[in-house]
Parts: structure tokens; C-alpha cells; sequence
């Protein structure tokens, strides 16, 4: 799997080149990946989303489901602790523990997922996006913009969480679209990676490199970030019996593992640019976790299947 996890993370790279070509041929600006992140956002994800739910409701699948809210829940749980604790000793600010805490789960490991597993597995990825859109909408907007509040009104506009939301309800009713529309969700799904990966080359090719790797906290916060707490995921899910409470846990919480240690969310940046926060330093740990997980990823995959 982690030979396999290797491959795949290197065809997106490849992907993120052809972004990257994009801006520095003068084909297209670092402005343009605005137009692709909306695409990605308000149509590619929420078919994705919408689409993983489209499965004949089995009690197996519902439960499977649960046990990957209940990991995201986890995980996410204990690494706002341990970036609160580590972040009294460092003296992080708001930016950097976001960039420890959030994962870039939806864009990478959902099109890891479909080509590693199947589709049909892409259904066990909700449980963690759900769980990282809501925090890192709430939490996480309050640590990059140094607030003590946050609008629940904006949370519930957020379209990953009404995708989620719709989806949840029709696999619990057990409503099937037509195949015309899920034949059409997965057309549209199969454009995640490209448009995900080509946004990311994009952004990285409008940024200083050179400025970026002279910052010496740069490499305190990625080690922490893709090494130090990826261990404390590794650890909750091989070893506690998680597992053990479904058919397939073993699976399931490798999707989990998969995106709890993926490189840092995107949307970190995003928040950043929105509320001008520092986005450019955010960018910065956009860029190295992203160069750096092509090897501690399949690291810690291999790990976990020991």
C-alpha cells in the first residue's frame, strides 16, 4: 500500500508541476487559481461528497461511517491539546497552529482514496472532512484571526458541510438518485485531483521560495507538523481497538490515518487572504508540507500495516 500510496502521490505532484508551468510561462497568473478553487469548491467537492453517500445502506457501511467520525473526532481532539501545550514552549502564534493542526483532507485524500481503494471506499473520507470543515470553520478561523467567537450562521453556509449534510440524510432514508445524476457526479468527480493539484502548483508558483526557506521557524513547525504529530495519529489508530468495533475498522481507520497526516489544509491559507491574517506565511507551510508528504506519508502508512 505504501509503495502504491508513493506512486500515486507522485502522478499529483506531476499534476502540481503543470500548475506551477502554467504561472511561469505567463499563461495564467497566481490570480487565475481563484476561478479553479471555485470550481473545486462549489461544484467538483460537493459532488464528490454527495456522491460517496450514493451507496445501498447496509448496517456495515453505517457503522463504518461512525467509526471514522469518531477517529476524526479523536484525532482532531488531541491535536488542538498537544498544539495548545507545544504551542506555550514554541510560542506559536495562531497561524502555525493551525498549519500543525489541519490537514488538507479533502483535496488530497479524497482522489488518494478513489485511486488507491475505489470508490466505494471514498464514502469512509466524509467522516474526517466533516469533522475538519467544522473545526477548522470555528477554531481554526479563531486561532489565524486571533478571535474569541465565531458565526455558526457561516458555518451552516459552508458547502462542504451542506454536501455532507444531504448526503447523510439520503443514505439514512435510503434515497437513490437517478443514474443520470450519479453518472454525472462521477464524471465530475473524476476532475478532483487535476483541479485540486493544478491550484496548489498555481499558488506555489507564485510565491518566493527563497524567502520561504530562509525562515528558520519554518522548519520547526513542518517537523512538527509532518512528523511529531502524524506519530501521535499513528498511535491512537493501531494502537487502541478501534479496529475492532467494525467490519473493515482496520481500512477504514487507514483512510483516517491517510488524511490526519496529509500536509497542511489549503484552507488555511485561504482563511488568511479572507481575513487578512498572513497568508503568505501560511502559503509557506502550504508549500513544504505539500513537497514533504510524497515521503512521510507512505512512511507512516507502511508503519500503521505493520
Amino acid at each position: 500500500m505504501s509503495l502504491l500510496l508513493t506512486k500515486q502521490i507522485a502522478e499529483l505532484f506531476i499534476m502540481i508541476l503543470l500548475g506551477y508551468i502554467l504561472v511561469k510561462s505567463n499563461l495564467l497568473t497566481k490570480q487565475d487559481s481563484k476561478v479553479l478553487s471555485t470550481v473545486a469548491l462549489y461544484i467538483v467537492t460537493p459532488c464528490v461528497i454527495i456522491n460517496a453517500f450514493q451507496v445501498q445502506y447496509f448496517q456495515d457501511v453505517k457503522n463504518g461511517i461512525i467509526l471514522s467520525f469518531l477517529a476524526a473526532m479523536i484525532i482532531h481532539i488531541v491535536y488542538i491539546v498537544v498544539a495548545r501545550m507545544i504551542g506555550k514552549v514554541y510560542t506559536l502564534n495562531g497561524v502555525e497552529k493551525a498549519t500543525i493542526i489541519y490537514t488538507n483532507a479533502g483535496n488530497l485524500i479524497i482522489p488518494l482514496v478513489q485511486a488507491l481503494l475505489g470508490k466505494e471506499w471514498v464514502v469512509y473520507t466524509t467522516g474526517y472532512i466533516l469533522v475538519t470543515t467544522v473545526f477548522i470553520w470555528t477554531h481554526g478561523r479563531m486561532l489565524i484571526c486571533e478571535e474569541k467567537g465565531f458565526n455558526v450562521k457561516d458555518l451552516l453556509k459552508n458547502v462542504n458541510v451542506i454536501a455532507s449534510i444531504i448526503g447523510i440524510l439520503m443514505f439514512a432514508l435510503k434515497i437513490q438518485l437517478p443514474s443520470l445524476f450519479t453518472e454525472t457526479m462521477d464524471s465530475m468527480s473524476a476532475t478532483i485531483a487535476p483541479i485540486s493539484m493544478i491550484v496548489a502548483g498555481m499558488l506555489i508558483a507564485g510565491m518566493d521560495v527563497k524567502d520561504c526557506l530562509k525562515n528558520k521557524r519554518l522548519y520547526i513547525i513542518t517537523f512538527l507538523k509532518m512528523f511529531i504529530f502524524p506519530c501521535l495519529a499513528v498511535s491512537l489508530l493501531k494502537f487502541t481497538n478501534l479496529s475492532s468495533m467494525v467490519k473493515n475498522g482496520d481500512m477504514i481507520l487507514l483512510i483516517s490515518l491517510l488524511a490526519s497526516v496529509a500536509p497542511t489544509a489549503a484552507s488555511v491559507t485561504q482563511i488568511a487572504q479572507i481575513y487578512d491574517a498572513d497568508s503568505e506565511y501560511a502559503s509557506a507551510y502550504y508549500f513544504v508540507t505539500t513537497l514533504l508528504c510524497i515521503l512521510t506519508m507512505p512512511i507512516f502508512v507502511w508503519f500503521y500495516q505493520l
